[in-house]
């Protein structure tokens, strides 16, 4: 008798702890909350589901402070994804991509791993041939960040990067907040303070299709820039120095264009980056009440409009993925299938006086702002 009364309470709370992973474990998006927790070098990782009332959701892990999806309504109310991504911890681990992370301390190049601040030399950790890209390996992307839910629709990310990591100098405290407001937007903030001189250039690598199905290409969505200049690159994908036009080239988008219509246009600058992958020098002036970009599926009708006090924009459009990575609900992530809009400072400023000036020092705070507000037609 004991044993069956035994039984029938393991079995009562078995049922409550699948009634209770239905419940609060799965998200809307499919993810499940237990795929995301795993213990590294004696830091957990963990899936955050933040919501607003109109029931858009945003699922982030603190494993590089990375977005891993974001589900908003199409013109008739359909919820779906809008972001390349991974269902389970142990792939972002093993995949070597930035889908949805921060990236730092710099994103972007360093030219030559190297850089001068106040007449001291600082060699930094080369990671793309000679060049310090995104902060070294790992860099912001692969650590694994301390996280508080604040409330029911906003995430505090903190990282501490301690003084000479990756060849960057100062102690390095980064907090990075992720809210979802009922606005339907994803407002991201970028908070730190160093203790000696030091650069930093953070920005999230969102991977967005605003149709929601990556098995299809973002190359007729309509794309919408508030630049009329950009940063140009060498033949190897170092940036000059100069500030160009972007009058008369592919890269014009100061009206809407769709992203494919010249793409593929025989010109240096497409030809070297083998589509787009540029930034564009923002009108905006830091000014994140004006919008910098926006983004058009005519088919779903999904809108996504963009605002940063940053400088600049990078553009992707996802030229390297080459269908040999497989992500949520089985999608394989083909070229092309998304787009990247990085709201950042330019590539090797540190190395440029005439680019908006990276340095950050003590005393100060850095501050950076960027909203991405989801809407329909």
């Amino acid at each position: 008798m004991k044993k069956r009364v035994l039984f029938q309470f393991l079995l009562l709370v078995s049922l409550l702890f699948s009634a209770c992973d239905e419940n609060n474990g799965i998200t809307l998006s499919g993810l499940k909350v237990r795929d995301f927790q795993t213990d590294v070098n004696d830091q957990l990782t963990d899936l955050y589901v933040l919501k607003n009332k109109a029931g858009m959701e945003v699922c982030v892990t603190n494993y590089g402070a990375r977005v891993v999806s974001i589900m908003v309504p199409d013109r008739y109310g359909k919820m779906e994804d809008v972001v390349c991504g991974f269902d389970n911890i142990a792939k972002y681990m093993e995949n070597k991509q930035n889908f949805g992370a921060v990236m730092g301390r710099y994103i972007g190049r360093i030219l030559n791993a190297n850089f001068t601040l106040d007449s001291v030399n600082y060699r930094l950790m080369a990671n793309t041939g000679v060049h310090c890209s995104h902060g070294g390996d790992p860099g912001f992307a692969s650590r694994i960040w301390q996280a508080e839910k604040l409330d029911d629709n906003t995430l505090r990310l903190s990282y501490f990067s301690p003084d000479g990591e990756n060849g960057f100098p100062g102690n390095l405290s980064t907090q990075v907040i992720y809210s979802v407001t009922d606005k339907n937007e994803l407002d991201i903030r970028y908070e730190a303070e160093t203790d000696k001189p030091t650069v930093i250039n953070l920005s999230n690598h969102c991977f967005f299709n605003l149709s929601g199905d990556f098995s299809t290409t973002i190359l007729d969505e309509m794309l919408t820039v508030n630049a009329d200049s950009y940063t140009p690159y060498d033949s190897t994908k170092c940036v000059t120095g100069e500030i160009l036009p972007v009058t008369g080239t592919p890269l014009d988008f100061t009206s809407a264009h769709r992203i494919g219509e010249r793409i593929d246009t025989d010109w240096m600058q497409l030809n070297v980056t083998k589509g787009y992958d540029h930034n564009w020098v923002l009108n905006t002036k830091g000014d994140d009440t004006k919008p910098a970009a926006r983004l058009v599926d005519g088919q779903s009708g999904r809108t996504l409009d963009i605002y940063t006090n940053e400088p600049g924009l990078q553009i992707y459009t996802a030229n390297g993925l080459k269908g040999n990575l497989v992500g949520k609900r089985k999608k394989v992530y083909e070229s092309r299938c998304a787009i990247c809009l990085e709201a950042q400072h330019f590539a090797d400023s540190p190395n440029k006086p005439q680019f908006p000036s990276t340095v950050l020092r003590p005393g100060e705070k850095y501050d950076s702002h960027c909203i991405f507000r989801f809407g329909v037609l």
